[in-house]
This record gives structure tokens, sequence and C-alpha cells, in this order.
């Protein structure tokens, strides 16, 4: 067991893997770039394409450069550096399910920072003799998450609607697909790989399973005889710049390190559900 230094311990997914782990992790504070310990989980970032409206500085300045002065910190400390990357990177590709192979072709300020900082990670690590990994998560759900947004987590934003009987907007009928694993099993994924894939490679961390949104968001109707009414709409023009419509992961290469999901995706959904049901009880 070894201890892992959090950068981003606040966020939905730091602050659970620290829960899970609490042993064996060391909560950074915010300000603080130096690592104490010799294995690094770095998830510091932004979350969405967004920010290119009120502060397009942001997307850089969060994922390039606090990445590179976290970077020269561990510089000569023999660290392996975990870094948490995301599907964005894939961006628009016809290569589905995207393996870790696929070529990467990201949009929007949130994407492409991500992917360089990818790649600005893979060069300064090969330059100083650092051992990294890169981890691509999937979308991410999962109760607790206090940053739902149709921006961000728009899964639960949609389901919340749902269950309080609200009409929804869904993008080409819902018939557009993502790869969705539970917060637990993401970081029991992080936490397996650290201890068991080689270093200095990139892995996709999610399900492997795609879902339509309107599948699950009709599941919930039904669940909860919301009387809420679903309209078909036209994604808008940034939408359309930034997003793709259909996006899941090849989880070959982690399956082959021998993780198994346990969260069961629709016993996790009325999980959800109940939380929703409950906020304004």
């Amino acid at each position: 067991m070894r201890d892992i230094s959090v950068f981003g311990s606040s966020g939905f997914i730091g602050g659970n893997f620290c829960k899970l782990y609490e042993p064996e992790t060391l909560r950074i504070p915010r300000e603080q770039r130096t690592p104490e310990s010799q294995e690094v989980l770095y998830l510091i970032s932004t979350i969405h394409n967004y920010n290119v409206f009120d502060d397009p500085h942001l997307d850089v300045d969060t994922n390039l450069s606090l990445l590179i002065d976290t970077l020269e910190e561990c510089k000569g400390q023999n660290v392996t550096f975990n870094f948490v990357s995301s599907w964005f990177v894939y961006g628009k590709t016809e290569d589905l399910p995207a393996s870790e192979n696929s070529p990467c072709n990201p949009r929007g300020f949130y994407s492409i920072t991500k992917r360089a900082a990818e790649q600005l990670l893979i060069s300064y690590c090969e330059t100083f003799d650092i051992n990294y990994r890169i981890f691509r998560l999937c979308n991410i759900y999962g109760t607790g998450d206090g940053k739902v947004s149709i921006k961000k987590n728009a899964l639960q934003y949609l389901i919340n609607e749902v269950v309080h009987g609200r009409d929804i907007n869904l993008y080409d009928a819902g018939e557009n697909i993502r790869d969705f694993m539970h917060v637990d099993d993401v970081c029991r994924a992080i936490h397996h790989c650290i201890n068991n894939a080689e270093p200095n490679q990139i892995i996709n961390i999610g399900s492997g399973t795609p879902y339509k949104f309107g599948e699950i968001m009709n599941y919930v109707k039904e669940k909860t005889k919301s009387p809420s009414v679903f309209n078909s709409v036209e994604p808008p023009k940034f939408h359309k710049t930034v997003q793709v419509k259909d996006m899941y992961l090849d989880v070959a290469k982690l399956k082959n390190l021998g993780f198994k999901e346990k969260k069961n995706f629709w016993n996790q959904i009325d999980e959800i559900i109940r939380a929703s049901a409950e906020l304004d009880s």
C-alpha cells in the first residue's frame, strides 16, 4: 500500500477517491504544487467547454499552466504521475468504440486543453524521466455531485427535471449515445490501475456500454410516472461545434488488467431518482 498525493481532492471524483481510500491518500491543499509521496493522482481541471464565453483563459490557465507548475515540483522526485483526462479528447471520431489508439480531434477549449495537457505531460515526463499514466474517463454519474448542470453531468440534471415533472429538451430525440460509469467504480478503476498497470501508457476508464439518453429518460419517466414531456430539439450551433453525437469507449485494456465494475447502471439510476425525489421532500 502506497501513499497517493491527490491533487483536486475537493472535486467529485477526487473527494470520492479519498473517502474510499482514506488510509492511502494525502489531500494536497489547493494552493500547493509539491507532492508528498511518490505516487501522484492529478485531477485539477475545468469541467466543460463553456468557459470560453465568460473567461477564455480559464481552461488554459487551469488545465495547462497549473499542470506545468506541478510537474516542475515533481522533477527529480522519483514520482509516478497519474493524470486524469477525459473522453472529450477523442472529439469527433467515427472510430467507435474509441480505443486508446483512436485518433484525437477535440473541439472546444476544455477538450483541446485536456488533449494538449496529455501531450505536454508525455513530453515533460519523457524529457525528465518521470513515469506517468493517463486515464481517459467516460461520463461519470452518482449521487453527491454538487456541480450538476446542463453543462456538466447532464444525465443527472435531466433525471432531476423528470423526477419533478418538468418538461425537458432532448437533442436529436435522445438518440445520442454515451458511456457511463458510477463514480465509485471510476475511483476503483483508477486505484486498480495505479496498483496494477505498467507506467507510461494511456488507459480508457468506462463501462464500454453504449447507453442512449432517450432510453434512460424514458426509464425514469415510467419509473416515476412523471408527466414530463420530452421535446426533440436541434442542438444549438455551439453544441454542434464542440460536442459529439455518439461516444463510448473500448475498455479492453482496463478489463485485461483484471478490473470489473461493481455498480449496476439501472440500480444506480434508481438511487439517483430517490435522491432527486428527496431534495424537495
